[in-house]
């Protein structure tokens, strides 16, 4: 379904359509520039320049008897340009085109998840200062630790999306790369200056060096950088999944009108996008196993990455596009109940602040361990029979030798933990 979220636009980017007119450009530039060093004549530039053009049905009917892309991109433009196609790919070998019009695609298709990278970080800010002060309980192993705020559960969230982000920036940069260097890289054939001109025409870096392809350690970067942000994407899908559990339930994905959760059970209410996001993300970093798989090739180049690369470059940036803009629609519509939360924090009756006891104690000269001990022993009272543990801490006569009751009141205050939330928004230019 199209909504808001969704950008049309990655599939346009990897259209059979869109991949054979970066071939054309490449080959069309590449032209002008040996025509501007006076290798094609000025009226057989001028015939390419004005005719260069093919019918994608056409090429993929030569492709069926040739069986190489290339050759039949060629034919079918020498069909449309006439003789002067003769001057059309001199010099130039099939990679010369195809990693250069690749890279106009890749540069494309990072571009635009950098922009749907924005979108929900900006919606993670918003959410993430609407709960600065939700009070809710930390876990660590999964167990109640110490009282937090789902603000800053969210602020974590921001700051890990700014590092992917400068993630994305990275891969867009490590393929911005273009090469006309010919069959083994030697420029033997092809002027130098041919790639400069295309490169610079297209956006792109010349190659310092290169073989017949342009190497794939590049492509394998672009694709772990994807890997790396759809971790993160996983992460935190995983985090609204354990939180929506029933027995937990502070945050729900919005279930919409009409809705169904289960075929079988009518009241179900699953968080199947979340999920839907966590299960790609498996996919995304599969493919960057079978990127850094491309690296090593022989010699000069064969072709084991070639095919990979047809599924798992468009693949990766279509399935990242995905999850970026569900993502976003879920942080965007995320149902929050602080009530719940607040609950769940009550369930331990206390134990969540046996830390601050401790550290009392310990304020008032006892050594740690025996404070640890102090504390310990009456906290497992409370996991045995249920007992409040402030009631149990004000039974116990060696602890109260130590401290008042209006310190072991003290040591319940959740105003405590939110002393720093402020400052952390701020260290995160979320204030």
């Amino acid at each position: 379904m199209i909504d808001r979220y969704t950008r049309p636009e990655m599939g346009k980017i990897w259209s059979e359509q869109n991949k054979i007119d970066q071939w054309l450009k490449v080959e069309v530039l590449a032209c002008e520039a040996m025509n501007q060093l006076g290798q094609i004549p000025d009226e057989d530039w001028k015939n390419i320049k004005e005719k260069a053009n093919f019918d994608l049905k056409r090429m993929q009917e030569i492709e069926e008897i040739t069986q190489h892309d290339v050759i039949a991109f060629l034919t079918a433009v020498a069909e449309h340009v006439g003789p002067s196609s003769r001057y059309i790919h001199l010099g130039l070998t099939s990679s010369d085109v195809l990693d250069t019009g690749l890279a106009i695609q890749m540069v494309e298709a990072a571009e635009l998840l950098i922009k749907g990278l924005q979108d929900l970080i900006d919606v993670t800010k918003k959410r993430a200062k609407e709960h600065k002060k939700t009070i809710m309980i930390g876990r660590s192993h999964g167990i109640h630790a110490e009282p937090m705020t789902f603000g800053l559960k969210l602020a974590l969230m921001v700051d890990e999306l700014e590092r992917s982000m400068d993630r994305l920036k990275r891969a867009k940069e490590i393929i911005r790369v273009g090469q006309i260097s010919g069959a083994v890289g030697t420029h033997a054939n092809v002027d130098p200056k041919v790639e400069e001109h295309v490169c610079k025409k297209l956006g792109l870096e010349p190659a310092k060096i290169s073989t017949q392809i342009l190497q794939r350690d590049r492509h394998a970067e672009y694709l772990m950088q994807f890997a790396l942000v759809a971790a993160t994407l996983e992460k935190y899908a995983e985090e609204i999944r354990n939180l929506q559990k029933t027995e937990v339930r502070e945050v729900e994905e919005f279930f919409s009108k009409g809705q169904k959760g289960s075929s079988a059970m009518p009241h179900k209410r699953n968080p199947i996008t979340c999920e839907r996001v966590c299960g790609l993300a498996r996919v995304i970093r599969g493919n960057a196993i079978a990127g850094l798989e491309n690296v090593a090739l022989w010699h000069e180049r064969d072709i084991t990455h070639s095919s990979a690369e047809r599924v798992i470059i468009p693949d990766s940036a279509i399935l990242l596009d995905y999850i970026l803009a569900k993502m976003t629609k879920v942080m965007d519509n995320l149902l929050v109940y602080p009530d719940r939360m607040m609950q769940n924090l009550e369930l331990t009756r206390g134990l969540v602040f046996s830390q601050r006891v401790l550290l009392e104690l310990a304020k008032e000269g006892m050594s740690r361990e025996k404070a640890y001990e102090i504390v310990q022993r009456n906290a497992m009272k409370v996991w045995e029979n249920g007992s409040n543990f402030k009631d149990i801490l004000l039974k116990d006569e060696e602890l109260l030798s130590n401290i008042t009751k209006e310190q072991v009141d003290a040591c319940f205050d959740l105003d405590y933990h939110l002393t720093d939330v402020d400052r952390t928004f701020e260290k995160l230019g979320l204030a």
